[in-house]
């Protein structure tokens, strides 16, 4: 990821974590600073000191995606019901009020989205979900809050996504995928559509 290879896209897609490597995070921020568009799915929002991927690069994680660090999720993946918050939203208009998700760990943020005046907020947990997880903690249970899983920063042209973390075969170590992001109809119009808008399609 450099200046050179990033001039002949106009949107990137984090399928996995951010890069680390000082030079690629630098070319990323210009790339983004000259209104490149950028896509980014679950563990791409990640950052957990002390771990493999820490909280070591405040503009990704504060300023641009607003986040901050990773607090906590519900276990194992199960799906959610998804409330719009933005129906205006070109990523959002071809969405019902809300929908069952695929499978999927949610994750909980360290900042609150809400009080950023930057972050626009698409896409929420709606309170029928509730409970949500499986355990076998307690913790990872929830059994009320707010918590946002589809949101944008308007300072960017960038859209960020909780979803991506199938359900596998944990209780036998088989490894086998029990579930697929991209299987769910309606969650892949939301994909689409957001993709389009961060190319510039008007229509």
């Amino acid at each position: 990821m450099n200046d050179t290879v990033l001039s002949q896209y106009q949107v990137v897609i984090f399928l996995d974590t951010r890069p680390d490597v000082p030079g690629q995070r630098a070319a990323f921020k210009k790339f983004m600073d000259n209104g490149g568009a950028w896509m980014g799915f679950h563990f791409a929002g990640f950052a957990l000191t002390p771990s493999e991927f820490p909280q070591n690069w405040d503009w990704y994680h504060n300023e641009f995606l607003g986040a901050g660090s990773y607090v906590g999720n519900t276990w194992r993946p199960t799906s959610a019901v998804l409330r719009v918050e933005h129906a205006e939203h070109p990523a959002m208009r071809h969405l019902p009020g809300t929908f069952k998700s695929a499978p999927n760990e949610w994750y909980k943020w360290s900042n609150d989205l809400r009080t950023n005046v930057n972050i626009e907020i698409l896409l929420s947990i709606d309170p029928a979900s509730y409970p949500l997880g499986t355990g076998p903690k307690a913790h990872e249970i929830w059994h009320e809050g707010y918590y946002p899983v589809v949101w944008t920063n308007k300072r960017y042209r960038m859209i960020y996504f909780n979803m991506g973390h199938n359900d596998i075969d944990y209780d036998h170590k088989t490894g086998k995928e029990l579930s697929f992001t991209f299987e769910n109809e309606t969650q892949n119009r939301l994909v689409l559509d957001s993709l389009l808008w961060l190319g510039g399609r008007k229509d």
